[in-house]
């Protein structure tokens, strides 16, 4: 179904405080942010693994149409580099599954080190195979992955590339499939720099193609640490609704 999804990477800021969560409580946060955006990447389960009654907490806490994307625990990508990855998928799943039908996508994103390994990419994507109720993203690093190859394995298991703006490494503009999912960490000034007006506006040209051709459409703002994120992400929303 042809739809967008506007969120930012995480929620739970305190640098947002005075911005973005002016007189509302740590507790209250995800309340907020839901009532103001529909969906949100969650970021912290790349650093730690969520229990599943954290994410049913989180679940209940959400209107009934709010998505969730999460970003995979490193472990399976930076720690073992994507080696005997089977086995780390299906505990990601069995912990995840408790958003039930808010789970919308997972992030998989490699270390910029990675480089392109055919034999791992077709073991790690019939590992995700085993994980078809939601979609999958990878976010590449190294532009040794950005090539035909990839995109065609890529292409026949329907798993995205993640489109990932940031002055600290190279983007990999390609779509494979009927999900379209951007990552904008920052244009200038990676996880700080906020987007003006019309840098938002050359990604809602793009966007609004995209929904024409039937995709789904997720894009997160990774341009957390001032406090821009939830910021450009309100006007990004507000600019594609104006179009509609």
């Amino acid at each position: 179904m042809s739809r967008f999804y506007i969120g930012t990477s995480g929620w739970n800021y305190q640098e947002w405080q005075d911005s973005f969560y002016t007189g509302i409580g740590r507790k209250d946060r995800l309340r907020f942010y839901a009532e103001r955006l529909p969906a949100v990447e969650i970021n912290g389960t790349f650093y730690r693994l969520q229990t599943p009654d954290t994410f049913k907490k989180w679940a209940d806490e959400t209107p009934a149409t709010f998505r969730f994307a999460i970003k995979a625990n490193r472990y399976l990508t930076h720690h073992k580099k994507l080696v005997d990855p089977a086995a780390s998928v299906l505990i990601e799943k069995s912990h995840a599954e408790a958003l039930k039908e808010k789970l919308a996508v997972v992030l998989w994103q490699l270390p910029g080190l990675v480089k392109k390994d055919r034999v791992k990419l077709q073991q790690f994507i019939a590992a995700l195979l085993q994980w078809q109720s939601v979609r999958h993203t990878v976010e590449f690093r190294h532009r040794s992955w950005f090539d035909d190859e990839t995109a065609h394995y890529l292409a026949e298991a329907g798993i995205a590339v993640c489109l990932s703006d940031a002055e600290a490494w190279p983007m990999w503009d390609r779509v494979t499939t009927d999900l379209v999912y951007i990552r904008l960490h920052g244009h200038t000034q990676t996880y700080v720099s906020s987007y003006s007006t019309p840098e938002l506006m050359q990604w809602v040209e793009r966007i609004e193609q995209w929904l024409r051709q039937g995709k789904q459409v997720h894009v997160y703002f990774d341009n957390t640490a001032k406090g821009a994120a939830p910021h450009n992400a309100l006007e990004l929303q507000k600019l594609l609704r104006n179009r509609m």
